[in-house]
């Protein structure tokens, strides 16, 4: 009786969708990211880790590559039970609308003059082609930045190299210290770079009255594409 063959190794961009894997690929460390891969799995056998596996690559699957125009970073996942959902920033339907995206929807109304959206789920901002992405894609239950340096950097950074590297404008949000430090990496010139810092009520300067709704869609309208319809109260273009 023969011994059955081990199991292959758990390698995550295996589950990203094939046109976000291939696009990252040439820009990731196999190695660095086989590490976070038994990090992550061994994690979530261990521990309450957000956001569930089934939303892991959320951002990815309901941004597809050819559709992205814009790009949002964000940190890490929230760390509270049923806040994260694998969209930086945002949480689902009948979640409480955390302070930062408060802030965020206190700004779009100030920018644009709009009413926010009825919940925090900003999914139907990532199906005009806003990639909603955290610089760190899981995190323990109750710890930030309990993920991070453990690699998922190497993939975050992977994808806005790939986004920096398409013949189409993309308009990158950096808000705050952490997402601003990856401004580097679009060294393309027909993409945009919009900073501000962070919107938590923790940042009492730079975010508020930086106007980044209305200056992303200038940029969109620039590189001949609709605007983002940030709010159902905006009209239909």
């Amino acid at each position: 009786m023969t011994n059955p063959a081990p199991a292959r190794p758990v390698y995550l961009p295996d589950f990203m969708p094939a046109d976000w894997r291939e696009a990252i690929a040439p820009f990731v460390d196999r190695d660095v990211v086989a590490a976070l891969s038994a990090f992550v799995v061994a994690e979530y056998r261990a521990t309450t880790v957000y956001p569930s596996k089934t939303d892991l690559f959320a951002a990815y699957r309901l941004c597809p590559l050819a559709s992205t125009r814009v790009l949002v970073l964000g940190q890490d996942p929230y760390i509270k039970p049923g806040q994260a959902h694998g969209l930086s920033f945002s949480v689902p339907d009948g979640i409480p609308v955390p302070p930062s995206l408060r802030n965020v929807f206190q700004e779009m109304r100030d920018d644009l003059g709009v009413a926010p959206p009825p919940s925090g789920n900003l999914t139907a901002w990532a199906r005009q082609g806003v990639l909603l992405l955290n610089a760190v894609l899981t995190v323990r239950a109750g710890e930030p930045n309990s993920h991070k340096g453990r690699g998922w950097e190497n993939v975050t950074d992977a994808t806005i190299r790939a986004l920096d590297a398409r013949s189409e404008p993309v308009v990158f949000v950096l808000w705050g210290a952490a997402a601003k430090a990856k401004a580097p990496l679009v060294t393309n010139r027909h993409h945009t770079v919009i900073r501000a810092g962070h919107p938590s009520p923790m940042n009492p300067v730079g975010f508020l009255g930086s106007r980044p709704f209305s200056r992303i869609n200038a940029a969109l309208v620039a590189a001949g594409t609709p605007p983002v319809r940030w709010s159902p109260a905006m009209p239909r273009q």
